[in-house]
Formats: structure tokens, sequence, C-alpha cells
């Protein structure tokens, strides 16, 4: 990724949300630890302001951070 507000490891990891991945899917692809895969979504989260990793999500379309 590029210039944007996410770290590239934050990217990937909410690329894999928006595909509908659980928590546990997310970690297993990305070979991290289901805690590090809720840090990333709780840093996205404060990052944003916003309440929730689904408000994050439609946060980070509106900004096209991410895609469907």
């Amino acid at each position: 990724m590029k210039n944007g507000i996410l770290t590239e490891r934050e990217y990937e990891v909410f690329s894999l949300l928006v595909t509908n991945k659980t928590t546990k899917e997310i970690s297993s692809i990305l070979s991290i630890s289901e805690k590090t895969v809720r840090n990333h979504i709780s840093n996205v989260i404060q990052k944003l302001g916003v309440r929730n990793r689904a408000s994050a999500v439609i946060e980070l379309l509106k900004l096209k951070e991410i895609s469907l």
C-alpha cells in the first residue's frame, strides 16, 4: 500500500475482513496470532476514531483505503 493511513499489515487484515473472514481465519492466513489480528483491528479503530470494526470497514471504504 502507498501513503495511506494503514500499515501494510493493517491493510492485509482489513482486506481479508471485508471478504467476511473471521479473526481466526485471518490469523491463519497471515500466520499471526488472533490477538495480533485483534490488535491491528483495534489500532485502526483508534486511528479512525470509530466504535467498531464494521464502522472501520465502512470508513476505510469511503476513504478508498480498501476495496470490496
